[in-house]
């Protein structure tokens, strides 16, 4: 049988014809990012952006598909590159190693991509990229955050204005969309239980963009396991899934 006769089963192979030319940018390989992005892979999405600038770390064990001890020290898109080649080999893969930032949306907006998985978890770069997004009629499904939580349940996929903030995070993210402008149309993972994190890890990550310029910030680390991320990344990318069935055959 072939590689995707089993999607055929259900839609039939014009639909799956069609999934090959749709083009995805994924912003931000982690957790969430990364089992969004195989799972995208695995229904015969054939075009991809993704944006990137870490390496794999023993850290990231715990809940990222691509964290293993022989990828430890390596980029994540190189990682990638490798892995949905073994998936499909017919993918047209661009890969942007760089921090998720203003500097890159124009790059975003030239992909011109048929939908936008954002899965980065740094607030400002979040709400710019959110708010470009939304001013340049971009498709998007988002991640408020899969850390601090341990029932993957609880997880919900809704519109932004259906959402009710019960973490910092989650508050600070709706609190300057909505002074953006963005307060509906955007699908959104978000887990309705409440955070807990027994310790408070604080970390200060200075990261050199390939333009040289280089950016600080002081951050939490948020307690993690392996289901919830894994749960919000399938959650987002079934979310595209059902959109794009449901418009091929309107």
């Amino acid at each position: 049988m072939e590689k995707f006769s089993r999607n055929e089963l259900y839609w039939g192979a014009d639909f799956q014809a069609h999934l090959k030319d749709i083009k995805i940018i994924v912003a931000g390989l982690g957790g969430v990012g990364g089992f969004a992005l195989e799972a995208l892979a695995r229904v015969g999405i054939s075009n991809f952006l993704i944006i990137d600038f870490d390496i794999v770390s023993k850290s990231n064990i715990n809940r990222q598909l691509i964290a293993l001890n022989s990828t430890i020290g390596i980029k994540k898109t190189e990682v990638w590159q490798t892995r949905l080649k073994d998936i499909n080999p017919e993918i047209q893969l661009s890969v942007i190693n760089d921090f998720i930032d203003s500097d890159l949306h124009q790059k975003i907006l030239d992909y011109s991509p048929d939908y936008l998985v954002d899965a980065i978890d740094t607030a400002r770069s979040k709400i710019e990229l959110l708010a470009f997004v939304h001013r340049n009629n971009i498709k998007c499904v988002t991640s408020f955050g899969a850390g601090n939580r341990i029932d993957a349940t609880k997880l919900v996929l809704t519109d932004i204005s259906e959402v009710t903030p019960n973490c910092n995070f989650s508050k600070n993210i709706l609190k300057n969309l909505k002074i953006a402008g963005v307060e509906s149309d955007l699908a959104v993972v978000y887990s309705t239980e409440k955070a807990k994190n027994i310790q408070k890890v604080k970390n200060v990550e200075k990261i050199m963009k390939t333009s040289g310029k280089i950016l600080q910030f002081e951050k939490f680390s948020p307690a993690s396991i392996s289901t919830v991320p894994a749960v919000a990344g399938y959650l987002m990318a079934n979310h595209i899934i059902l959109d794009l069935y449901k418009n091929f055959n309107l």
